[in-house]
Formats: structure tokens, sequence, C-alpha cells
């Protein structure tokens, strides 16, 4: 199904890899400013696990700016990202903090343009993950029954009405999601670039086979990746970088090596209402760590793995 998505890697827009056909394992900083330019079209996945918080760390190190960023339920690193300046526009279909409340400098930035103005464009889940599906596919459309009865198609592009050619029936046409980048988190990586993750899986799959160039972090890399039940393997051709960054899902958690910081969460609601406050936390908890900064996973969880 996804044989187009490897033609433009090799092919077509996927010439930007430079004419690698497999993963270069690389540092999670080097995997950033490699792939992640002003400007870009940025995906972020990973439902309720496997976010990868440390890449939007780096990215927001970096200082990158004037992104669109994507995600299907943008959260507490997307409420960070745009805290920090990096977002000039966000595509979505859901935003919160999980079992917590609103994310308070997305809201900022959406009602008073701090740290600047930030576009939106929404969408329902079901249409962005067959947006996320047809992008993979190399199609340029994806056709569901959603949107009927909501105002979503006045207010936002990429979504049309069409008739069916066979019955006549009217039906939503959403377009294609391409993101310049997409960043996932992942268990498990082996030397030759070869992924694995597993658990609530989402569109991960999707939104690194629907990307131009993709970047992986994942816990930790292996000589062997041992069948899981219900993995998922992405191919080291379909991926451009990978770096090992244990705990890089913190504070969301890794199915099999770090539980879920609900703490955290609960937290961040205090330290995301006060721009000063934000601003001091962004200051002492990203600028100035790194990504061995990151909290380690619970090493007796992971199943074992050579680093």
């Amino acid at each position: 199904m996804h044989f187009a998505a490897r033609c433009r890697y090799r092919f077509g827009k996927g010439g930007e890899r430079g004419g690698r056909d497999v993963a270069e394992i690389v540092s999670l900083a080097e995997a950033v400013a490699r792939s992640i330019h002003d400007g870009d079209t940025v995906a972020m996945e990973g439902f309720t696990h496997l976010i990868p918080h440390a890449a939007g760390h780096e990215v927001i190190r970096q200082r990158r700016r004037e992104l669109t960023l994507i995600r299907m339920t943008p959260d507490v690193i997307y409420d960070q990202m745009i805290g920090a300046g990096c977002a000039r526009k966000l595509v979505f279909s859901w935003g919160g903090n999980p079992g917590v409340g609103s994310l308070h400098r997305f809201r900022d930035a959406v009602e008073h343009s701090w740290p600047g103005p930030l576009q939106l464009e929404e969408h329902s889940h079901a249409g962005m993950a067959n947006r996320y599906v047809a992008g993979a596919s190399g199609l340029p459309f994806a056709v569901l029954r959603g949107y009927s009865g909501t105002s979503l198609a006045q207010h936002a592009p990429n979504i049309a009405e069409i008739a069916c050619p066979f019955t006549g029936e009217t039906l939503t046409a959403v377009a294609a999601l391409r993101p310049d980048v997409t960043v996932i988190h992942a268990q498990r990586a082996d030397r030759a670039g070869n992924v694995q993750f597993w658990g609530i899986t989402g569109v991960q799959k999707e939104a690194v086979l629907a990307a131009r160039q993709s970047v992986v972090t994942v816990e930790e890399i292996v000589d062997v990746l041992d069948p899981r039940p219900g993995a998922v393997v992405l191919p080291s051709w379909t991926v451009g970088y990978v770096a090992a960054v244990p705990g890089g899902a913190h504070p969301s958690y890794a199915l099999g090596y770090s539980s879920r910081d609900n703490d955290f969460y609960i937290a961040w609601d205090a330290i995301s209402k006060d721009r000063d406050t934000f601003s001091r936390w962004l200051d002492e908890h990203v600028h100035g760590a790194g990504p061995a900064a990151r909290v380690a996973p619970d090493r007796a969880l992971s199943g074992g793995g050579t680093q």
C-alpha cells in the first residue's frame, strides 16, 4: 500500500535525503539541525505514549521559527513549542492538557498573539488520520463521510465536498498531509536504522511514510529487533535519522520502558498560565539542558537490549 511512499523517498521528493537509502544514526542535535529548518511543516506524532518531547525541546533549543506544526492531539509539547515562539500555524484536531485542562501558551497565542500570532487549521480526528493515510499512499486526497453537519469546511482549507462518481452520494474530501519532516519516538532501533515500536501506535507509521524526511528518537539501539506482539517496524529506507534518547518521551511514557509522569502534567497547568513563570521554566529546563538531561527510563521495564 505504501509503495508510493518508497518511491517518493528514493526517486521523487525524497531527493532531499541526499540519495541515501537507509537511516543515519546520529545525535538528536545533529538530526534536528540537518532536517528541520525555519518555515518547515513539521508533524510530531505519538498518542498517549511515545510523544517526542525531547525532539521538541531540541527544536526549541535550536530556535527554529515560522514552523507549521501538525499533530492530531497537540498537548504539552506543542504548548511549549508555541510558547517558545517556534510556530506560526497549527494544524490539529484536538488540543488540551490531557486530564488537566487548557493549554495556556496555545490559548495566549490565539487570544493575545503572544509570543506571536498563531494561525489555526482545525479538523476532526478521522479527517487528520485519513489525510496522513493519503499522504503515505501517494494520493492527493482522502474521502470520508465525516464533516457532514459541521461548519469546519467553512473555517478551514483543505476540505471539500465531492460527489461519488458511482452513486452520486455527497462525500467529504480532505487534502493529503505531506509534512516536510515527521518526528516520532519509538522503543527501539537496530544498528541498520530499522525502527520498532509497540503499544498504542496511533498514526506514527502513516505520518512517517507521508513525510519527505523523518527523525526518530528511540529508547535504545539494539543488535536485533526481536518480535513483539502488535509491533510496527519501519524499515530503515523510510527513516531519515535515528537518535538514541532514553527517556525522550517524558513526561509521556514509552511502554515497557517508562511510566507516565502524571505529576508533571498537573504541574504544567500552573507553570504555563503565567508568561514569566513559563519563560523561567523554559530557560532552566530546555535552554539550560540537553538530551542527556532527560529523565532516565526504568531499565527494569525494558526487557534488556544493548545500547
